[in-house]
């Protein structure tokens, strides 16, 4: 499967998902790092008017979570969130953030994965590190 099959294939599985109310798109595939945006308007913001931090650790999630999935044989295996912890390090009110994880370990039963989180003008939003057990079908 070509690049653009798998981030097509990634996008349609978000239908009827959290991550399309959050509107998240993946947008770059790499051997080993996943790459999604997600914009940031009043949809996603808390009370202060700054995009929520659960919102954040959902684009963190997420593209973590379709970083597993994409080391595995789906047919025999998944992959589930065990253990997500995020510092938020910047607020931001309107415009784009992109996550992009990057694999720090992919084991057997275990996959690691550290997300960095920028806006539009490249400054990092948050920092992520997303550890997922892989299951047996």
């Amino acid at each position: 499967m070509n690049t653009r099959q798998v981030l097509d294939s990634l996008n349609a599985h978000n239908r009827n998902t959290l991550m399309e109310v959050l509107e998240i798109e993946y947008t770059e595939v790499g051997e080993n790092s996943l790459t999604a945006t997600m914009p940031v308007n009043a949809r996603v913001h808390q009370p202060m008017g700054i995009l929520h931090g659960g919102a954040t650790a959902a684009l963190a999630e997420s593209v973590g979570s379709a970083a597993s999935a994409l080391q595995l044989d789906l047919e025999t295996q998944s992959a589930v969130g065990l253990e997500l912890a995020i510092n938020h390090l910047r607020s931001l009110r309107e415009g784009q953030i992109t996550g992009t994880a990057r694999a720090v370990h992919i084991g057997r039963r275990t996959h690691l994965w550290q997300i960095e989180i920028h806006d539009q003008d490249q400054r990092l939003i948050a920092q992520a590190k997303l550890t997922m057990m892989v299951l047996d079908n």
